[in-house]
């Protein structure tokens, strides 16, 4: 079974379909529907992903749509199926640390940590519209829907 990870502007612009991600997360949905892959959603970009659906609902003045986006989010990836990788912050802080040093600063704490802990569980696709990530030669990084049915299928 294909395993893939999902970052937190996939997971947004699938919740928002304001977001301009939208229609191609759905796509992106689909084929992993499709693929039947593993879809790996970390504890930190589940975090992110309420904080940026919180922080936009405000902003854009839609402050009553921030219960059905975040019901939408828990619906979708029940407490079960989050993978906590926050547990490993201090065992990976100063690899963590390393890794942002050396993108000089491309790469923030949480991609840092997404990207470690992919290389440490063997997940080589990363499923993200970040193209920092590209400079790792240890992932796969995709945002096309069809190079994902490729890499999966």
């Amino acid at each position: 079974m294909a395993i893939a990870v999902i970052d937190t502007n996939v997971l947004v612009g699938l919740l928002d379909n304001r977001d301009k991600w939208h229609d191609t997360a759905v796509a992106i949905r689909d084929v992993l529907q499709k693929a039947d892959a593993k879809i790996v959603y970390f504890d930190c970009v589940v975090n992110e992903v309420i904080s940026v659906l919180a922080r936009r609902a405000n902003e854009q003045k839609r402050s009553e749509e921030i219960e059905d986006l975040i019901d939408n989010l828990v619906r979708l990836i029940p407490l079960s199926d989050i993978n906590w990788i926050s547990e490993h912050i201090r065992r990976l802080y100063d690899q963590v640390v390393g890794l942002v040093r050396s993108s000089t600063g491309t790469l923030n704490f949480h991609d840092a940590l997404i990207a470690l802990t992919c290389r440490e569980q063997n997940v080589s696709v990363l499923i993200s519209f970040d193209r920092d990530f590209d400079q790792l030669d240890w992932i796969t990084r995709t945002d096309n829907a069809e190079e994902i049915a490729a890499l999966l299928l």
